[in-house]
């Protein structure tokens, strides 16, 4: 007899986690999205609130009570935290907390109910990169006290959390997601291709910090979410990194969107504090234990994205 997986999603009415729990309903898994909406938008959840195999938790995955009543899951997929530099600036404190101590109530409830964990770190663990591209050996270069430490020291406190847990037996998974991107990115996201997209859609500029020629590699939040299942039905602890391998400077990224928005110019613009030079990984862990890799190629997932966005801005 197949046993149906019941998933809890942390940040399930998030960017990301709303992808995940249709994606788990669609093969038939029960989903449990838990989230304060803090940063993530009810409306990426509409599509799927009345279907018998969804429930939402409202809640904060800081408060433990939030999980009261929640011990008949088989999984946990965590993606509960503030993700932009935008946020991150605005709820710093927010930020670690979820980190940290929402990461601890995860992992508790877990290794209390014998579930299968998975904790999505972050490309950010990296730093400002002085390996290229970065492999899950690299321990990163990172700026403990700067101005975005509370994400990126609070994802390596997450990843340390998990591989304490995994130490005294519970089933936990690390992933590191690098740069993902598509619908449901909202326009106040405040992440790069959000931004470049409300901005280009909007007729705007699009502001070019220190000269875009830093350089990201983005992965399409479909493959990205075939990597994050196929992680949370395997038995590796990680981490692994998900993303593409395809790598984009700044400047080209705005010009491709604004290409594809039919509008916008660009502005150079001094580089804010921080600014990390390159990110793209090296994805052979996850081809080799996951046999996972990305599929769609960045021209066509900003046609798609520019197209939801658009259909967002309009009266």
């Amino acid at each position: 007899m197949t046993i149906t997986r019941h998933v809890a999603v942390t940040g399930g009415g998030g960017f990301i986690g709303s992808h995940l729990c249709r994606a788990l309903l669609d093969r038939g898994d029960r989903v449990t999205a838990i989230d304060n909406f803090c940063t993530g938008h009810e409306a990426n959840i509409d599509p799927i609130l009345d279907e018998s195999q969804f429930r939402l938790q409202l809640g904060d995955i800081c408060d433990p009570d939030t999980f009261a009543g929640i011990t008949d899951i088989t999984d946990i997929v965590h993606l509960a935290c503030p993700a932009s530099p935008k946020a991150n600036a605005a709820m710093p404190i927010d930020t670690i907390r979820a980190a940290t101590v929402g990461t601890l109530n995860v992992l508790e409830l877990a290794h209390h109910v014998g579930a299968r964990c998975v904790v999505a770190s972050s490309s950010e663990v990296y730093g400002d990169p002085l390996v290229h591209p970065q492999a899950e050996d690299y321990r990163g270069n990172c700026d403990p006290v700067g101005a975005h430490s509370a994400y990126t020291e609070g994802k390596r406190v997450a990843e340390a959390a998990a591989a304490a847990y995994q130490r005294i037996g519970a089933n936990v998974g690390i992933v590191r997601p690098f740069n993902v991107y598509g619908p449901n990115m909202w326009p106040d996201d405040g992440r790069v291709i959000a931004a470049f997209c409300s901005a280009a859609l909007r007729g705007e500029t699009l502001r070019l910090e220190g000269g875009g020629t830093q350089t990201r590699s983005l992965v399409w939040v479909g493959d990205f979410i075939a990597g994050l299942i196929a992680m949370l039905d395997s038995e590796e602890a990680g981490p692994i990194n998900l993303g593409s391998t395809d790598e984009i400077t700044i400047a080209d990224l705005a010009q491709l969107v604004i290409d594809r928005a039919g509008s916008g110019s660009v502005q150079i613009a001094p580089g804010r504090d921080e600014v990390v030079a390159v990110r793209r990984p090296d994805i052979t862990r996850a081809h080799t234990l996951l046999g996972w890799q990305p599929h769609t190629c960045l021209a066509d997932g900003l046609t798609i994205t520019v197209q939801w966005m658009r259909a967002v801005l309009q009266p």
